[in-house]
């Protein structure tokens, strides 16, 4: 890849092309948990906080009628920090000057003016459209003037809130290398290898982050198999990408007899999400939001089709990696990851823990440096989701400069089509995979308790 165009789409800031693309889709700016007094005491008495999304910064707070607001931080005064401001009712007031301002960013009052001043009426603060969805507050960060595309309808945001759980963590690099790892099919036979097979009654569902500890779907000679043994001794797999509304449908085919190939179906939701199997009755949907050119914050959406999820153990779980209040994870760069030698010859491939994959990632990343040198890369064919996506983003980056429609769930004229988006991870028989996988997922649809509900996604989406 040429440096120019390295530059163009990992650059997300105001004013830069790839920067534009992404405000055209709605964006999480924070855990609606990051408002629990419970996690985060000062939120009690003053439930505000900054926030910095595609290099902006902003404040966010919820007013005493419960309604979200998301200001730009710097007052249209003289600038100070609105973050520092006083949460007063109906609305967040600066204490330069007391100039307040309601939740939509109308100015409210200018109190140090003369009597009778209309000075208020002619400002206003840059606001940004907020809606909670499964745990998580979304932001619309798009011209003003342009209307934001209605949230799609995933399994993600359907699911009733019993269903799903939220949680996110920071990384120290650009968005579009924490993207890529995921999208890339090949990368779990080696990153995420355990050289020994723990007892699947041992597991269980695991929602730690184990999942390749789980047992694929379907049998083997009577014997279930945990996906880190399929992952582990078929590594090299038949790849392929296909169109879909939202971006792509991943496939990933692991022949392991002439009878039987293991099949792995996941989902690239343009720009910068990924949909995969967790377990037999689990998905993940995970959001990668650039906070900058150099940090990442990853939102992952866990959904049930099965019952309902424990979110308070699935949060205890994860908060042994990660440190609130910013979710912050506790390996990091400064002191390696948490890299033990014993453990890669014995245990991992990688050598940085069983207990959360998500730092095997991390690791992955980050140490490629803050923004990846892609014109020092030697792709092969196991990375064309890798080359498919980047031509994607290039076409999707000029569709937008020369005034044409975002793609994908930024089009609101492709609302109906986005559903599902399904995943599967199972041994399939050869021939039949293509049906087997789609069976799989009706199946697991027509369980979930949740898609007989009015409205629920019923459909078997592309």
């Amino acid at each position: 890849m040429k440096a120019e165009q390295n530059e163009l789409i990992t650059r997300i800031g105001p004013g830069t092309a790839c920067g534009a693309l992404m405000r055209r889709y709605w964006q999480p700016v924070a855990l609606v948990d990051e408002f629990d007094p419970v996690l985060d005491p000062r939120m009690g008495p003053r439930p505000l906080k900054a926030v910095r999304v595609l290099g902006q910064d902003l404040v966010l707070f919820r007013d005493e009628g419960g309604r979200w607001g998301l200001l730009d931080r710097d007052c249209p005064h003289r600038g100070a920090d609105l973050a520092f401001g006083r949460l007063e009712e109906g609305g967040l007031r600066c204490p330069f000057h007391g100039w307040k301002f309601d939740a939509a960013g109308r100015c409210l009052e200018t109190p140090a003016e003369p009597a009778g001043s209309r000075l208020c009426e002619r400002v206003r603060q840059r606001s940004y459209p907020v809606q909670a969805r499964s745990g998580i507050l979304f932001a619309w960060l798009g011209d003003e003037g342009l209307a934001p595309p209605p949230l799609p309808g995933f399994d993600c945001f359907t699911a009733p809130g019993t269903h799903t759980f939220a949680f996110k963590g920071l990384w120290q690099c650009n968005w579009l290398q924490a993207f890529e790892v995921g999208i890339d099919p090949a990368h779990p036979s080696f990153l995420h290898r355990f050289l020994q097979d723990a007892p699947l009654e041992e597991i269980g569902d695991n929602p730690a982050g184990k999942q390749f500890r789980s047992a694929s779907v379907g049998e083997w000679d009577g014997q279930r198999w945990p996906m880190t043994r399929i992952m582990r001794e078929f590594c090299q797999p038949e790849i392929s990408a296909e169109p879909t509304p939202w971006g792509l449908r991943l496939t990933a085919l692991r022949p392991m007899t002439e009878a039987l190939t293991h099949v792995r179906i996941t989902q690239a939701i343009f720009p910068h999400t990924f949909v995969i199997p967790l377990s037999e009755t689990l998905t993940i949907t995970q959001v990668h939001v650039p906070v900058d050119d150099t940090h990442t914050y990853w939102y992952s959406l866990f959904t049930s089709f099965a019952g309902p999820v424990d979110k308070a153990a699935m949060r205890e779980q994860r908060l042994q990696f990660i440190s609130l209040p910013d979710y912050i994870p506790k390996a990091g760069r400064h002191n390696g990851w948490g890299f033990r030698p014993e453990e890669q010859r014995t245990r991992t491939y990688l050598g940085m823990g069983e207990e959360d994959i998500n730092v095997h990632d991390q690791w992955a990343v980050e140490s490629m440096g803050p923004i990846q040198d892609r014109t020092r890369e030697h792709l092969g064919t196991s990375d064309k989701v890798i080359m498919a996506n980047r031509r994607m983003l290039l076409q999707a980056i000029e569709a937008v400069q020369q005034g044409g429609p975002a793609p994908g769930v930024a089009d609101a004229g492709l609302a109906a089509q986005m559903q599902g988006p399904d995943t599967v991870d199972g041994i399939a028989p050869a021939g039949e995979w293509a049906g087997w996988w789609r069976a799989q997922v009706q199946a697991k649809r027509e369980g979930a308790p949740w898609t007989a509900r009015p409205g629920a996604t019923q459909a078997l989406a592309p």
